[in-house]
């Protein structure tokens, strides 16, 4: 592999001053300082892990994936000039901003921004506490959680994350959407963690469809399900366990629209995981409310 994982994301917002009530009380997601403008949270030791700003669109604003070393970071940088993407090195004052190493950044086919860093600051001085009891979160070597993107170039998308970035595919699945209609929703990893990046054909007005954050007990997804609830934040899909991760997850709209999953024990990929395809995505649950 040469990305190790997904270590931060940022988004735009429209609904800028409804999120720490959505991060924080629902989520559980640990503010921290940040510039001007601009909503930072914590999720384990990283210094940080999602930026919100506000913007002219709710929808992912850039994604950074992490290199173990310099030597993957290096791997990444002659990957892209051997496929002809196009990159730039951070300067200083971007580095400083994302606290990390060294950076660099690029765009995917569909527009996103990428940067991928080695190096991240740690404040390990200062102990991950969620606001609402949240015991922790899964991340270490996987990483933040996932993203899952909508996209009507999924070729390209698909060659850009494999070929590029290092991704392995996990599995499949084949969605009927009604009599003759279905699409693949494709699913790739980089770490132990089934899936870092989802993607499905489907052209809507945003990118993002959702992130994950993955718990290391089930009370605690619970009790996120009641506080969603009793916040007045829409579920669009009640607890269910997923089919190929077999996450025990539900999901709520965010400010703005797009949707996050709130999880807990996604299966690992270890040296015996072997491709297949599901032709449903949940064993149990996931119903939509909305």
């Amino acid at each position: 592999m040469t990305i190790s994982c997904l270590g931060y994301l940022g988004l735009t917002t429209t609904k800028l001053d409804e999120w720490p009530t959505f991060s924080e009380t629902v989520l559980g997601m640990m503010p921290v300082s940040a510039p001007d403008g601009e909503l930072r949270y914590r999720i384990d030791d990283q210094a940080w892990r999602i930026s919100i700003t506000a913007g002219p669109e709710d929808d992912i604003a850039y994604a950074g994936y992490e290199a173990a070393s310099t030597a993957d970071f290096e791997d990444v940088k002659s990957r892209l000039t051997a496929m002809g993407i196009a990159f730039h090195n951070g300067d200083e004052h971007l580095k400083r901003k994302r606290q990390v190493t060294d950076l660099i950044c690029f765009k995917d086919p569909q527009g996103t921004n990428i940067e991928v860093y080695y190096g991240p600051d740690l404040a390990t001085e200062v102990p991950f506490t969620s606001p609402v009891g949240v015991k922790g979160f899964k991340t270490a070597q996987q990483g933040l959680g996932h993203i899952f993107l909508l996209s009507t170039e999924i070729p390209a998308l698909r060659q850009f994350y494999m070929d590029a970035l290092g991704f392995t595919l996990s599995d499949i699945i084949h969605m009927p959407l009604g009599t003759p209609e279905s699409v693949d929703l494709e699913f790739y990893h980089c770490n132990k963690r089934h899936h870092t990046i989802g993607m499905a054909p489907v052209k809507l007005p945003r990118k993002l469809h959702h992130f994950m954050l993955e718990t290391h007990n089930l009370d605690d997804v619970g009790y996120a399900l009641d506080r969603a609830r009793d916040n007045g934040i829409p579920v669009t899909m009640g607890l269910g366990k997923h089919t190929n991760d077999r996450m025990i997850s539900f999901y709520v709209r965010s400010p703005g629209g797009f949707e996050v999953e709130f999880g807990y024990d996604g299966v690992a990929i270890d040296e015996h995981w072997r491709i297949t395809r599901h032709t449903s995505a949940s064993s149990w649950g996931h119903r939509r409310t909305e």
